[in-house]
């Protein structure tokens, strides 16, 4: 299993987690609650990515017990 990659992007205010490479992304599917799930062409999710992310109370985001990269 590859690294987890996790990014910040402050100019979209978005939280963007990936299990694989987001080159394999083919499909978003927004799931509601402003999060959308990333997916490759056979539909296994590769990615997850939280929208208004500083909009949301820290508490319900929950504790992040690994690095972030902040663009």
């Amino acid at each position: 299993m590859e690294k987890m990659k996790i990014i910040f992007n402050k100019l979209a205010n978005t939280l963007d987690i990936w299990f694989d490479d987001p080159q394999k992304e083919a499909i978003s599917e927004e799931t509601g609650e402003e999060v959308i799930l990333k997916k490759d062409r056979q539909g296994k999710i590769i990615g997850i990515e939280k929208l208004n992310v500083l909009a949301t109370p820290l508490k319900q985001m929950g504790k992040f017990p690994f690095e972030m990269l902040v663009e």
